[in-house]
C-alpha cells in the first residue's frame, strides 16, 4: 500500500465519500482539505453538495501533487453496510465508522479483539485501514465488522472482549468470526441466528472460567497459609515470629479480597442463569442462594468504599472474609450450576424479501 492513499467510496445519504490511510497520511489530508471536502467527527471526508463533478477529478491532480494514490472501492461506504446490519438486529444498537488511517492504530485493535477465527488472525497479517463497529445499546456488547481481505463482497464479523474481560487475545475461549454477505437481510439473519449466540455462551464460560480460576487460587493460598500458621514456619522450614504471622495472614487477606472482587463482578450475572430445579442437582437451590447473599454483601463493602472512602483493614478483612469463605466452600456447586446453565440459541430471524435493485451509484470517493 502507497505511503499516503485515499479511497472513495459512494454512501447511500452522503454521496461521494473519501478515508485516508497510509503512513504518510496527513498528505492525504492536505489533497482532500485542499479540494474542498469536509471531514466529519470520525474522519470520514465528504464531498459536498454544492461540489461540482471536477471536485474529483481535482482531487486527483492535487493528490498527485501530494504524492498520494487515489483508488475507487468497489464496494459501497462501510458505514452505510453496518448500520443497514445494525437496523435489522434485535434490540438497540449503533453503527459507529473507525479510521485507522496509520497501520500503528490497527495493530492497536490485536489486544482488545476477542476472537479466535478469521477477523483475529486478519487484524494481524492484513491491511485493514477502516472499519466499523456495531454496539449494543442496552448491555454494551461491541462488534466489529470488516471488509473481508482478498474478497470482493464479503465481510467478517467478530467481537470485542466484553467488559470486566478485556484480557481477550489468545483467550481460547474466545469465539470464532464469522463470515457476512453484502446482503443485510442475510447477514443480519447470520449475526442474531449464528455470531450473537455463540458469542454470548463464549462470555459465560469465560466467566465460569475466570470464577474458577480465582476460587482454586485462593484456596491454595489459604493451604499455605494455614500450613504455615500452624507449623509456624515458612516453606523453607525457618521459624515464623509472631509479628511475621500476623503479616503474612495480612497479606493473605488482603489478596484474598483483591482476587474475590472478580467472583463479585462476574457471579451475578451467572447466578441470575442458574435453575437448579431444572438441573441434575435440585439440592444445590440453598446454596446458591447462600453464594447470592455472599457476592450482596460484598457489593454493599464495595460501595461503603466507594461513598466512604476505604475501610480500616482489619474491619473489611472481618466482614470481607465470610463471603470469600462462603464461595471457597460453595464454589463447586455454583460451577457445576454455572456449566449447565450456559445461554441457549436465539430463534433466527426471518429474513424479509429483497428490496427491488436501486439504479447503480456513481463511484464513490473516500478521504
Amino acid at each position: 500500500m502507497a505511503d499516503a492513499q485515499i479511497i472513495l467510496s459512494h454512501s447511500r445519504e452522503a454521496g461521494i465519500v473519501a478515508m485516508a490511510t497510509g503512513e504518510q497520511y496527513p498528505w492525504a489530508h492536505a489533497a482532500l482539505n485542499e479540494t474542498g471536502f469536509q471531514r466529519d467527527e470520525r474522519g470520514v471526508y465528504h464531498l459536498p453538495a454544492d461540489a461540482s463533478s471536477a471536485t474529483v477529478a481535482d482531487l486527483a491532480r492535487c493528490a498527485d501533487r501530494h504524492r498520494t494514490t487515489v483508488t475507487t472501492s468497489s464496494r459501497r461506504f462501510i458505514g452505510d453496510a453496518a448500520r443497514d446490519i445494525a437496523q435489522l438486529l434485535p434490540g438497540q444498537w449503533r453503527a459507529t465508522v473507525q479510521i485507522y488511517s496509520h497501520p500503528v492504530w490497527q495493530e492497536d485493535l490485536v489486544p482488545w479483539i476477542w476472537d479466535s477465527g478469521e477477523l483475529g488472525r486478519a487484524l494481524q497479517s492484513e491491511r485493514i485501514p477502516y472499519a466499523a463497529t456495531l454496539t449494543d445499546m442496552v448491555d454494551g456488547t461491541t462488534l466489529l465488522l470488516v471488509e473481508r481481505p482478498g474478497r470482493p463482497l464479503d465481510y467478517l464479523i467478530g467481537a470485542f472482549a466484553p467488559e470486566g474481560l478485556e484480557e481477550g487475545y489468545g483467550d481460547p475461549h474466545a469465539p470464532r468470526s464469522i463470515v457476512l454477505p453484502p446482503f443485510p437481510g442475510r447477514a443480519a439473519q447470520a449475526v442474531a441466528g449464528r455470531y450473537l449466540p455463540s458469542y454470548e455462551q463464549a462470555v459465560h464460560a469465560r466467566r465460569t472460567a475466570a470464577i474458577a480460576s480465582v476460587l482454586q487460587r485462593i484456596h491454595s493460598q489459604r493451604d499455605t497459609w494455614q500450613a504455615m500458621a500452624a507449623s509456624a514456619r515458612y516453606s523453607d522450614a525457618t521459624p515464623l515470629s509472631i509479628s511475621a504471622l500476623g503479616a503474612a495472614t495480612e497479606a493473605f487477606l488482603d489478596h484474598s479480597w483483591r482476587s474475590f472482587l472478580t467472583v463479585v463482578d462476574h457471579a451475578p450475572t451467572l447466578l441470575d442463569r442458574c435453575r437448579p430445579a431444572s438441573s441434575p442437582w435440585p439440592q444445590d437451590a440453598a446454596a446458591l442462594s447462600r453464594l447470592a447473599d455472599a457476592v450482596a454483601d460484598a457489593e454493599v463493602l464495595l460501595e461503603e468504599a466507594v461513598h466512604s472512602g476505604p475501610l480500616p483493614s482489619q474491619e473489611r478483612h472481618a466482614r470481607a472474609w465470610p463471603a470469600i469463605e462462603t464461595w471457597l466452600t460453595d464454589g463447586e456447586t455454583f460451577l457445576r450450576q454455572a456449566r449447565v446453565s450456559a445461554p441457549h440459541r436465539r430463534p433466527a430471524l426471518a429474513v424479509s424479501a429483497p428490496p427491488r435493485p436501486l439504479p447503480a451509484a456513481r463511484p464513490a470517493s473516500r478521504r
